[in-house]
């Protein structure tokens, strides 16, 4: 029957009378002949492709003309770009043939589509550049630079986290959605050395990007992975209390839920349209469900917050079932560790019945006795898996941080008090060997160090971990470890931080300053003098420490990371410098930080600062003396890079020069952004640090 209707339909067509499509555009009398083919007078004369196509649809001129208007505003702003990052331009007012353009659409599919804003110029003109191209607001890249930048992600990036498919070109992420491919430009960016100042110029843009597609209310899971990895590798910030991290945790989890990622198989009950998933895409929502879980877990702990996961039946049961949809052995190992973490923050942290949230002290004990039965077995089942990376490990000893972390909430009287400190001291120092393992170049990783590359999640873990040093050193508990070890520990920690930052004066750099002008602070030999005159014991001649409440937290609602919010309170305590701005400026001890002295004595930090080492690098500013916004562009657009914050790799590997003697760093920092609102600085970014196009109120 329907043969027949075809037929019919043909006939019909074939019997009236057609023009090609050529006059048919411009409304002229065409005399080609359908029956036997004969191409018309006009296309013979004008040389023109005849053709009649039944479903051929006029273009409108007025339309067509505006489309080639917006071609010319774009082309003309991506030259001017392209002159401002080096390219040179010859003979720049001769007129190109127009066989010399070539037309690209990285939207349509169709690649004859002339209503393409997007034209490429071709080999033949005297101005070369790749196409095509990936515009973000002012940011426009190449597909080199794009390639590049992907290839950069997932040598360094991706193997902290593995859960992208490295065969997918960047077109696929672009049309899967924008926002995903950005991100993992902007994460790539980080350590890009090609275009040092991308990341800035991607800071403002992407932003707000990712705040415009969540209040669209997305129901696209491609949008989760990019939370996942912007909750990963946040967008370098200057103030803790305008960290956006936490809270798109958050919403990473809700609109996961939202959409039915933790009901992979009823995905159709979270859906108005019709929903057929094949085995591969449910094993790709399978997937991003679980890294969710595992960012989830791992914000929460490294923000000493509640963790927004939901360990439900499709971690349980499903993985473990089919074997055709279970993820990866290394995801699998990353959420076995997170579960685990989970629990020692909701069974020593969540106490409904306490306001703080704390365990009682016995009930405390006998759970750290518990689980480190628990991690001993997680440990020996892990370490069986020959076929996992060394940043499995990684994640554990982080996890074994964060069990020992408990021995700061325990009282001094407390039986175990000193065997808890001593494995908490056991603990860091693992952790920190393994971190201090990533500086060393891998030609697994094309002979790069990964400790510049590492999550936001072990960045708070190593200044954890660095805290904990301090603090121990600064103790009692001094007289029990290795003293020497531990001050170089300590210095060489710093070091590493002070290499994760990607900009200087970004968070990361200023907490490792922080911490040298709080060890600059110690008075570790009058203790340890004073501990010595006062503890040996008359018997057997060994020296004993007196034990006092000098650990004990003030701040303690935190869970794990209430040591890093109570060391900075401490030192805000100490110097009173909310109170008396005098202290400000805090005369050094020593001569430990004298060469900073010829850097800060009667200067501004600006943006083009000069630091100590021979390349110049980005210096977000410190005083209110250059605010952001005063910056132009062409000003910002010049500004040089060095990415690794003033250290060379190989300082990083010579421990016995890391001494506070040797150490360059300084201490006469105007320490006053530290003081506001935990860790605040001194100019406003309500955003992240680079949004310098915005002014701000």
């Amino acid at each position: 029957m329907e043969e027949n209707e075809e037929e019919t339909d043909k006939r019909k067509h074939s019997s009236v009378k057609r023009a090609c499509n050529q006059c048919r555009q411009q409304k002229l009398r065409c005399d080609v002949i359908q029956d036997p083919f004969t191409i018309c007078s006009r296309c013979v004369r004008l040389n023109l492709e005849c053709k009649i196509e039944l479903h051929f649809r006029r273009i409108g001129k007025r339309n067509k003309h505006a489309e080639l208007e917006r071609e010319v505003v774009w082309l003309r702003r991506c030259l001017s770009q392209a002159k401002a990052k080096g390219y040179v331009v010859e003979n720049e007012g001769t007129i190109l043939p127009p066989s010399s353009c070539m037309q690209m659409n990285r939207l349509s599919k169709d690649p004859d589509d002339i209503t393409s804003p997007h034209v490429n110029l071709g080999q033949s003109g005297p101005y070369h550049m790749l196409s095509p191209f990936y515009e973000l607001e002012h940011v426009v890249l190449s597909e080199a630079t794009i390639n590049n930048l992907i290839n950069e992600f997932w040598n360094c990036y991706h193997p902290f986290l593995m859960f992208l498919s490295p065969t997918q070109a960047a077109k696929q992420y672009y049309e899967q959605h924008p926002l995903l491919l950005w991100t993992i430009v902007s994460v790539a960016a980080r350590r890009y050395t090609a275009e040092p100042g991308l990341l800035l110029s991607l800071t403002g843009p992407l932003t707000r990007l990712l705040w415009n597609t969540i209040s669209e209310v997305p129901d696209n899971h491609f949008v989760v992975k990019a939370l996942c990895l912007i909750c990963t590798w946040p967008l370098p910030i200057s103030i803790t209390s305008s960290d956006p991290t936490h809270i798109l945790c958050g919403i990473m989890m809700k609109l996961a839920t939202s959409i039915g990622l933790h009901r992979p198989m009823h995905t159709q009950e979270f859906s108005r349209v019709s929903i057929n998933l094949d085995r591969e895409q449910l094993y790709d929502r399978l997937t991003t469900w679980t890294v969710c879980n595992i960012v989830a877990q791992r914000c929460g702990t490294g923000y000493g917050q509640p963790a927004s996961t939901l360990y439900d039946w499709t971690q349980l049961a499903l993985l473990n079932e089919d074997v055709s949809l279970k993820v990866s052995l290394e995801l699998e190992a990353h959420l076995q560790i997170e579960r685990f973490c989970d629990k020692v923050s909701k069974e020593m942290y969540s106490n409904v019945s306490d306001p703080r949230g704390e365990a009682g002290e016995q009930l405390r004990a006998a759970l750290t006795r518990i689980y480190r039965r628990e991690f001993s077995e997680l440990r020996a089942s892990i370490s069986s898996r020959n076929d996992l990376t060394r940043f499995t490990n990684l994640y554990f000893a982080a996890a074994g941080l964060h069990l020992c972390l408990s021995a700061f909430f325990d009282s001094s009287t407390t039986k175990s008090y000193m065997d808890d400190l001593m494995e908490l001291w056991r603990a860091c120092i693992s952790f920190l060997q393994l971190v201090f393992e990533l500086e060393t170049p891998d030609p697994k990783y094309y002979n790069r160090s990964l400790l510049f590359c590492v999550t936001n999640y072990l960045l708070q873990m190593i200044v954890a971990a660095c805290f904990t040093l301090l603090k121990l050193l600064d103790s009692f508990f001094a007289l029990e470890i290795d003293f020497e070890f531990g001050i170089n520990t300590f210095h060489r920690t710093v070091q590493a931080i002070r290499s994760i930052s990607v900009l200087d004066n970004d968070l990361p750099c200023r907490l490792a300053n922080l911490m040298l002008q709080m060890w600059d602070g110690v008075d570790v030999n009058e203790r340890n003098a004073l501990q010595c005159l006062g503890s040996v014991d008359r018997v057997s001649g060994v020296i004993r420490p007196i034990i006092d409440d000098s650990l004990q937290l003030k701040v303690r609602c935190r869970m794990s990371m209430s040591l890093v919010f109570d060391s900075i309170w401490r030192w805000r305590e100490e110097y009173q410098i909310q109170d008396n701005p005098n202290l400000l400026l805090i005369e050094p001890k020593s001569s430990t930080y004298s060469n900073f002295d010829t850097i800060n004595s009667g200067q501004s930090m600006s943006i083009d600062a000069t630091p100590t080492s021979t390349s110049t690098h980005t210096t977000l500013p410190v005083t209110h003396e250059i605010p952001l916004h005063m910056h132009s562009a062409d000003d910002l657009n010049s500004t040089s890079f060095n990415l690794t914050s003033g250290f060379e790799l190989e300082d990083l590997g010579n421990v016995e020069s890391l001494g506070a003697q040797n150490l360059e760093f300084g201490a006469l920092y105007q320490f006053n952004w530290a003081l506001n609102r935990m860790m605040d600085f001194s100019y406003n970014n309500s955003q992240a640090v680079g949004d310098f196009e915005e002014n701000r109120p």
